[in-house]
């Protein structure tokens, strides 16, 4: 293998190419694949055992390789390459630049040469109003190739001609030169160039006023209103008038989930979509780049922006400068890639990034919500794990803690593959802070929830270990008899899962047989899902399951787990602020439980709350100046004696 830059292929026993990478060193990057098997990341192995052989190509340059490498991937379409899909079909405004008379349309679909595209647009609708707003202004042509011969024949315009929403070229009225002028002037205002043309209308407006052309007057008054309208349509969103573009991402571990905001003249002109599977382990800054590679490698030089705005770089400084170079050339003019910190940028780049964790969200529970997926979901982790029959009740455990400080616990309930919220739980780790380990507190909250469990049953006459047998079902004897409630514990899951690896699941499967249940048919299975690899931990295999990255049963999975994770998070946090305000007010005379929790309702979080005045304390109802003084002076001798700051934001295991 060459020490040298270059491009390589992973091809299977059929030929077919299921993998293309690019490196600095060939040498380098394809010894990394042949290392220790068990180190490489499970897509990674996938990729890797599935291929008979490597190819590669050396180039000169790190551009040359980004170039060579992009146009392989759309030729080869390799199946472990990421591939950004549309998540929906957008309309965009059109121009036929390319046509004799151009016209103006609504398209969706591949784009094609000779066309200008503005957009894309969240609904056709919308970019009716804004052309109907437009055409009083810039009459171009709008209707179709047939619309038009037929016109040209009979010598008569269609309604838009009569209306004065076209100019209509068809019959003459306007030479090819003057309607090519008002589509050039119509371009020019849909690429945010707005103020010549107001200015010009208005000044045109006030020189008909002023020869008492009241008539020409109130129709350019007109104009400028529906010019104004449509803009009205797209709020600025940088002040600046700037031209850009603004990438940002939402990924899992199996997914990731683009959005784009295509923003000019400082108005946001168009938003689209992206999912895709994820097929390695890349970083955030190396699927950024592989995006912006893929959006605008084949796009039209005019609509490659000169800034593009994105959450992460790659890491490696001369793959970024590479793209860069690349992404210059095919729009003739410089590019940069830039990721805001602060001000208008960085807010917009916040909400983008919003709607891409709203889509990736949404993706999720379309996928959850349909009941032939969440069939195939429960099936596959069936057979995956080998159990008597399918999950159909299915509870996860989850930990968390910062440090080994305020250490809770949630479990959270899925039925049928949906959560059931109205059966989970909290728990609070009895064990000392600093003596309790994910193993210890995995094992207390699966000892506690399922000896509630056999109380319960118990009391119902249930035999001790817990399992129903067929003459007595778990439906009836899970209900109290005096309030006609099912019971809180009374229910044992098919599948217990733990977040973690062998150790968590060997916790909790001990924890389980001290109390009497084992994992044979009518017990309770037990399984652990590992974060970082996606692999399924079964009691007593020295090797975990590796479920296929498209499976639903996979997906289901990981939904309870992230579930929980949600679940624990939220706990531990709101209990870190109510210890970390409790500390600080101990001592506060006249401050009982009552008002701590509104003045932590009322800011939100400690940190808010150490940093309001006086006057703004007092706002509180019930606490009055006096006290507000009080609470004031123990939150500054706390934070000059060395307290806890609590911040947003932590890191949480």
């Amino acid at each position: 293998m060459p020490d040298a830059p270059g491009v390589y292929r992973f091809v299977d026993a059929d030929g077919r190419v299921v993998y293309v990478g690019k490196a600095k060193s060939l040498r380098s990057r394809l010894n990394s694949y042949f290392a220790d098997l068990s180190a490489l990341h499970p897509r990674t192995q996938a990729m890797v055992t599935s291929a008979a052989r490597v190819d590669w190509t050396v180039v000169s340059t790190e551009v040359e390789a980004l170039q060579l490498e992009y146009s392989w991937i759309k030729e080869y379409d390799p199946r472990f390459n990421v591939r950004y899909r549309d998540d929906k079909s957008y309309p965009y405004l059109a121009v036929t630049v390319s046509e004799q008379f151009p016209r103006v349309l609504v398209m969706r679909g591949t784009k094609r040469k000779g066309v200008r595209y503005y957009g894309p647009y969240a609904h056709a609708w919308a970019i009716r109003e804004t052309l109907d707003q437009v055409l009083r202004v810039f009459p171009v042509r709008t209707c179709s190739s047939g619309v038009f011969r037929r016109a040209g024949q009979v010598g008569r315009p269609c309604l838009l001609g009569y209306i004065g929403k076209c100019s209509a070229p068809c019959v003459g009225r306007v030479s090819e030169d003057e309607h090519r002028a008002l589509v050039e002037d119509f371009m020019a205002f849909m690429d945010g160039r707005t103020g010549p043309f107001l200015r010009r209308l208005r000044q045109q407006m006030s020189d008909a006023a002023g020869t008492m052309d009241y008539e020409r007057a109130a129709r350019l008054r007109d104009d400028i209103v529906a010019l104004e309208r449509a803009l009205e349509k797209n709020a600025v969103v940088l002040a600046d008038g700037t031209d850009a573009d603004v990438v940002a991402l939402a990924e899992d571990p199996l997914e990731v989930a683009v959005q784009v905001f295509h923003v000019r003249g400082g108005r946001v002109r168009g938003q689209r979509g992206w999912v895709a599977d994820r097929t390695d382990d890349a970083g955030t800054g190396e699927l950024v780049e592989r995006f912006l590679l893929q959006l605008y490698a084949d796009a039209d030089p005019a609509s490659v922006p000169r800034l593009v705005l994105v959450p992460e770089t790659s890491p490696d400084t001369d793959e970024t400068a590479a793209l860069t170079e690349v992404l210059s050339g095919h729009r003739g003019g410089p590019v940069h890639i830039r990721v805001p910190q602060r001000g208008d940028k960085k807010a917009l780049l916040d909400t983008v990034a919003q709607n891409a964790g709203q889509t990736l969200a949404l993706h999720k529970t379309k996928r959850a919500s349909d009941l032939t997926t969440r069939s195939r979901a429960l099936e596959e982790i069936q057979q995956a794990l080998d159990l008597p029959e399918a999950p159909l009740r299915m509870e996860c455990v989850d930990v968390s803690h910062l440090m080994g400080d305020t250490v809770v616990a949630s479990l959270v309930v899925f039925e049928d593959g949906l959560p059931r919220k109205g059966d989970y739980r909290r728990f609070e780790i009895k064990t000392r802070a600093g003596q309790s380990s994910d193993t210890d507190a995995i094992a207390e909250v699966v000892t506690r929830r399922f000896r509630r469990y056999l109380e319960e049953r118990e009391q119902v006459g249930e035999v001790e270990t817990g399992v129903h047998t067929e003459e007595e079902p778990a439906g009836p004897s899970a209900v109290d008899p005096t309030t006609g409630k099912p019971r809180r514990f009374a229910y044992a899951p098919s599948l217990l899962v733990v977040d973690g690896g062998a150790a968590q699941v060997a916790a909790a499967t001990d924890a389980l047989a001290s109390l009497g249940i084992d994992r044979g048919p009518g017990g309770v299975a037990v399984a652990g899902l590992a974060k970082r690899l996606e692999e399924v931990w079964l009691p007593g295999d020295p090797d975990p399951v590796i479920l296929p990255r498209t499976s639903e049963g996979l997906y289901l999975l990981q939904r309870l787990r992230d579930e929980a994770h949600r679940f624990a998070i939220t706990y531990h946090r709101s209990k870190r602020r109510r210890s970390a305000l409790e500390s600080a007010l101990d001592d506060v005379p006249g401050l009982g439980d009552v008002r701590r929790r509104a003045l932590l309702r009322h800011f939100g979080s400690v940190k808010r709350l150490r940093s309001a005045t006086v006057e703004q304390i007092a706002q509180v109802r019930g606490i009055g100046p006096t006290l507000a003084e009080a609470v004031a002076a123990a939150l500054a001798a706390d934070t000059a004696g060395g307290g806890v700051n609590t911040t947003t934001g932590e890191v949480l295991d």
